[in-house]
Formats: C-alpha cells, sequence, structure tokens
C-alpha cells in the first residue's frame, strides 16, 4: 500500500508577516521623509542642505542595494530584513537623542542619514525576494501576493506624509524621526517572529515544469552561499544580461523612475506656485493620485493574474505617465487636474502587480536576491538626479516647455517599449516558476563567472 505524498500546509503567517513588517517600515519612512527636510530647512533655513539630506539617503540606499544581493542570498533574507530594520531602528533613534543632547552638527545628522539609506536598501530588497516564498506558502497567485505588496506600499505612501505632517505640526519634527524609529525596530521584530527561520533562502517553483519539491535548489544554479561573493555577484549579472525582457523592463522604469522624481520634486511644487493653487494643491493632488493607486492595486491584487498582462501594463501607463505632466502644462482648473491625478493613480496600481510577477517567474530564487538587486539599482538610479535635472531645465527653459518635453518623452519611452517583441514574454511564461533545467545553454553561463 503507497501513500501519497502531501504537501506542506497552507500558511499565511509569511504572507502576512512580509507585508505587516513593509507597511510598517514604509509608513515610518514616509513620515520621516517629511519631519526630517522639515528639521533641516527650520533650522538652517537652506533649501541646499534640506536637499541634501535626501541626496545622503538615497544614493547609499541605491548603491549599498545593488552590492548586497549576494549577502541576501547567502545569509537569507530573513536575516538580513530584521538585522537592517534594527540597525536602521538605532541610527534613527540617535538622531532625536543626539539633537536633544546638543551634539548633532548637520555633518553628523548626514552620517546617520546616510546609515539609514545604507540599511533600507538591502532591507527592502530582502523583504521583496520573500514575496514569491510567502505566496507559494499561502497558495496565492503571484499578481495577487505583489498586488498586496503594491497596496501596502501605497496606502503607506499616501498616509505616511499625511501622518507626518500632522505629528510636525502638533510634536516638531523629532517627533517624526521617533515614530521612524518605532517603525523600524516594529518591523524587524515582526520578521524575526513572524516567519520561519530559513525562509528564503532556499525555494523551489511552485508550479509549472521543473518544480521541485520544497527547498530545493535548482540544478545548474548556485545554491545560496555557493560560491564567493563576486561570483555569485557575476552569476546575477550574467543572469540579467541574458534576459531581453527584463532588460528592457529596467530600462523602461529607469527612464520613467527619473521622470517622475522631477515631476514630484520639483515640477509639481513649481506649478503649484505659478499657478496660484499654492501647497494645498501639492497635497490634494497627491490624495487624489495615492487614494486611487490604492484601489488600482486592490483590484490588480484581486484580478490581475486573469488579465493579459501586457494590455493591462502598458494601459496602465498610458493613464499613469503623460497625461499628469500634460495636464499641467495646459493651465486647466484644479478640479481637472485632480481627476487626471486620480485617473493616473488608479493606473499606476497596476503595474507593479505585473512588475513583480513576471521577476519573480523569470528569476530562479537561488539568484533572485543578486538579479533583484541589480535590477531596482538600475532602475532607481535616476531617482536622485531627477529633481537637479528637472529643476536646471526649469531654470533654464521654464516650466511650461518642460512639462510637454517630459510628457512627451514619458509616452514615447513606454509605448516604443511596447512595441519590442521581447514584452510579448511577460504571458508567455506566466504561472511558471523559473525552470532552469529548461535551459541548459542560460543556466550554464552565470555558472561559469
Amino acid at each position: 500500500m503507497t501513500t501519497a505524498a502531501v504537501g506542506p500546509a497552507r500558511s499565511l503567517r509569511p504572507l502576512v508577516g512580509v507585508l505587516a513588517s513593509s507597511a510598517v517600515s514604509l509608513t515610518g519612512t514616509r513620515v520621516s521623509a517629511v519631519a526630517l527636510p522639515w528639521f533641516v530647512l527650520a533650522t538652517t533655513g537652506s533649501a541646499t542642505m534640506t536637499g541634501l539630506v535626501a541626496f545622503a539617503e538615497m544614493t547609499p540606499y541605491v548603491l549599498v542595494k545593488a552590492l548586497t544581493g549576494p549577502l541576501v542570498d547567502r545569509l537569507g533574507p530573513r536575516v538580513v530584513s530584521w538585522t537592517t530594520d534594527a540597525v536602521s531602528a538605532v541610527a534613527a533613534g540617535l538622531v532625536p537623542l543626539l539633537h536633544a543632547l546638543g551634539l548633532l552638527p548637520f555633518g553628523l545628522l548626514l552620517g546617520m542619514v546616510a546609515v539609514i539609506g545604507a540599511m533600507r536598501g538591502p532591507g527592502d530588497l530582502a523583504k521583496s525576494v520573500m514575496v514569491p516564498e510567502a505566496a507559494d506558502r499561502a497558495r496565492v497567485p503571484l499578481e495577487r501576493a505583489t498586488g498586496l505588496s503594491g497596496v501596502t506600499e501605497r496606502l503607506a505612501s499616501t498616509l505616511g506624509p499625511a501622518v507626518g505632517g500632522g505629528l510636525v505640526a502638533m510634536a516638531g519634527p523629532m517627533a517624526g524621526v521617533v515614530v521612524n524609529a518605532a517603525a523600524f525596530a516594529l518591523g524587524s521584530l515582526i520578521i524575526a517572529l513572524a516567519l520561519p527561520r530559513g525562509m528564503g533562502r532556499t525555494a523551489a517553483p511552485a508550479t509549472g515544469a521543473g518544480a521541485a519539491g520544497p527547498g530545493a535548489v535548482e540544478p545548474g544554479v548556485a545554491g545560496p552561499g555557493g560560491g564567493g561573493y563576486w561570483r555569485m555577484f557575476r552569476e546575477g549579472f550574467a543572469f540579467l544580461r541574458a534576459e531581453p525582457l527584463l532588460l528592457t523592463v529596467i530600462v523602461t522604469i529607469g527612464i520613467t523612475n527619473l521622470l517622475d522624481a522631477g515631476f514630484a520634486t520639483v515640477l509639481v511644487p513649481v506649478w503649484a506656485q505659478d499657478s496660484g493653487n499654492g501647497p494645498a494643491a501639492i497635497g490634494l493632488t497627491g490624495s487624489a493620485m495615492g487614494i486611487a493607486a490604492v484601489a488600482g492595486s486592490l483590484i490588480a491584487a484581486g484580478v490581475a493574474h486573469r488579465l493579459p498582462r501586457r494590455a493591462v501594463f502598458f494601459a496602465g501607463f498610458l493613464l499613469a505617465g503623460a497625461p499628469r505632466f500634460l495636464v499641467l502644462a495646459s493651465g486647466a482648473p484644479l478640479w481637472t487636474v485632480v481627476a487626471v491625478f486620480a485617473v493616473a493613480g488608479f493606473g499606476s496600481g497596476f503595474l507593479n502587480p505585473i512588475l513583480g510577477a513576471v521577476l519573480f517567474e523569470r528569476v530562479p530564487r537561488p539568484l533572485l536576491g543578486r538579479v533583484h538587486a541589480l535590477g531596482d539599482s538600475l532602475a532607481w538610479a535616476g531617482i536622485p538626479l531627477g529633481g537637479l535635472l528637472a529643476g536646471a531645465t526649469v531654470a533654464l527653459v521654464g516650466l511650461i516647455p518642460v512639462l510637454v518635453a517630459s510628457g512627451v518623452l514619458y509616452f514615447v519611452t513606454t509605448g516604443a517599449a511596447g512595441l519590442r517583441r521581447e514584452w510579448r514574454e511577460m504571458d508567455r511564461l506566466r504561472g511558471r516558476a523559473p525552470a532552469v533545467a529548461d535551459e541548459p545553454d542560460r543556466a550554464a553561463e552565470p555558472a561559469r563567472g
């Protein structure tokens, strides 16, 4: 008499834990994004120093994230997540403490902010890397898991600034930094206590050809901790270089991220000032876009796995991209601007669930940390420069030409990408976890590095 093999029981705890930790830490970060610049501006009166704080956080965020992919794969994302959040909590907590003691010169503040940014990079990476395994354990489609992750990020981006603004107004900017430190500490505890040990260290495809049993490492790919650091780094780079779809995605998102950064940090504030709508219009348009993005992400989490990815993805970009720039350039009344931003937010809610599912399906789990780190860092590389370029071009030619040119560039970038044949792959491997054995040439290439 034989007994059928029984797979592991369904467990929602890892997915809930990853999402809860992300929600807490992201909300704290968004609160701090209001509190710290206001603190610097209020104490120094310098817009340049205020900009340096943002630069000091985002530059190490991008650089360290790019380099820590092999460490995430070697140590495991659970360990990396809770330890980096713990270090971030200490660094953020030192800021109000040193300020209260009168021991916080501007240079030391920049150092603390740089430490937080350097820790946030691998911490955010590690949480993202655990999403596909958490989806496997919960037995939910990847689009649903990545959609819920998108909802978490959108909610944090919508609620965090509102909470931060209110907290700064009532209790001062250092209160927001304290909240950020507490959020990092709570996020660290959630990951350490809610997720099983070894989460993410080894993971096999859950479905599709070539799927193996739980905890298996795919043939032809070095498992977690396999080889030295630079060999692991080269394996991730070689795999990414051999993936035309992922490269096209990274280039497209890199350009749109640069344009979005300039739009949010320079173009919208200048428009609000020039149009006479004032700072309230910035909050109104941002809230409209954020709330609609949450709604779009919730719908995507529920139904995106049934929709054609390519068509939905580029429809989302069509709504989320160029119209925002062009409506500001048109001189339309505020209610029209708010409506366009809301539609843009709704469209943007469908983007990240599809992007996340494509990434997780195409990259073998043992390489996920390395490839994700490189891809994210390249896609984010233009963000620190977006505001600088937008400010310089507005000073040179004026707001309206920059808005029109940016909107056209956004449309051309996403439209031209949609015509490339690589994007057809978005639907071809739908629902399949990457099976390296199916593609021996590509699997062998990283191993030779």
